[in-house]
């Protein structure tokens, strides 16, 4: 099984992240802001990639860290569960629909890690989280298990609806990169013959 785990201890956060590429959705997230564990069970459940994730952050300082550091932790645990990414799809993209809101996510696991974010927010604060934070969750995601990640949001008002049609998407594109292939043989899926570097 492809699996990953972190253990990431700083004078500002305490995680641990467990990862299994080849799971059902099953999840256990709690990092202290409620609208975020949400999400990360969002990505979970519709990626069925199994995500354990357990934070102790400096909550009392801000939610940067805890934001920041739970998503780095969780790129590497699933960096470290694709290993030498052999036989996986390496592409995925899905456009997701959630009421009035619709936004397209594609992604490279090509080693080369990248944002491009085209989505925003009419308000500070989702629940206690905010909203500032979610782009930067995307970008450190992204940098920790090197992809290259477009985010998009085509329309939509509402921003609980922006926020979550952005997660499912990404969770669906995931799925469909990180699922092996088996005419492919368990080879990279590069001419290189490695992806990144």
């Amino acid at each position: 099984m492809r699996t990953g785990r972190i253990e990431r201890n700083t004078s500002e956060t305490k995680i641990l992240v467990e990862v299994n590429l080849d799971g059902t959705g099953t999840y256990s997230v709690e990092t202290g802001i409620g609208f975020l564990d949400h999400m990360v069970e969002q990505f979970s459940r519709h990626s069925l990639i199994d995500v354990t994730m357990k934070v102790d952050g400096d909550l009392h300082v801000d939610q940067h860290h805890t934001t920041e550091d739970s998503a780095i932790a969780l790129g590497q645990a699933l960096l470290q569960a694709l290993g030498d990414k052999g036989g996986i799809g390496r592409y995925g993209q899905a456009f997701s629909p959630m009421d009035e809101t619709l936004s397209r996510v594609a992604l490279d696991i090509s080693g080369r890690p990248y944002l491009v974010w085209r989505a925003g927010f009419s308000q500070e604060k989702l629940g206690e989280w905010d909203t500032e934070l979610i782009e930067h969750w995307f970008h450190s995601v992204s940098q920790a298990c090197g992809i290259t990640l477009h985010c998009e949001l085509i329309y939509g008002t509402n921003n609980h609806h922006i926020c979550e049609s952005l997660y499912k998407g990404f969770a669906r594109a995931m799925r469909q990169a990180v699922e092996l292939d088996p005419r492919k043989g368990g080879a990279v899926p590069s001419t290189k013959g490695q992806l990144g570097g």
